[in-house]
């Protein structure tokens, strides 16, 4: 039987809106509600961004036990570990990594090889498993 999952990135790219933004404890308030509405994964935030979007993930990964909870994280160990750290609470935990791979954003944006960039994936991959023991 195929299943759908839903993962929801309203906590974090719902903020991308002009003029809207959520506190820590709305952020908790709307992951319940996500969480109640049966969404598998949620996103909660990006937590090397900011020390507020730090707490907010730690906070919604304190909170919600039947959801995955998941931060966003470039592909740079620094981002990876603060994903980590903040979703240690969390029953089910997701980091949500991402590197560019069109020729165009690697060569002149990011300054590596397509070789590189499939290195530094893999690298960022084994960080990422250190927080799932």
């Amino acid at each position: 039987m195929e299943r759908l999952i839903i993962f929801d990135t309203t906590l974090r790219d719902g903020e991308q809106a002009p003029g809207f933004s959520m506190t820590v404890e709305e952020k908790v308030t709307m992951a319940q509600q996500l969480e109640k509405l049966g969404a598998d994964v949620i996103e909660a935030g990006f937590a090397a961004a900011s020390p507020g979007d730090f707490e907010a993930v730690n906070a919604v990964a304190e909170t919600v036990k039947n959801s995955t909870v998941c931060s966003l994280a470039r592909a740079l160990e620094p981002d990876i570990e603060k994903a980590g750290e903040a979703l240690a609470p969390a029953e089910r935990k997701r980091i949500h990594t991402f590197i560019a791979t069109s020729p165009i954003h690697m060569k002149y944006k990011l300054k590596m090889s397509p070789q590189t960039g499939n290195r530094k994936s893999r690298l960022c991959c084994k960080v990422c498993k250190k927080f799932y023991r």
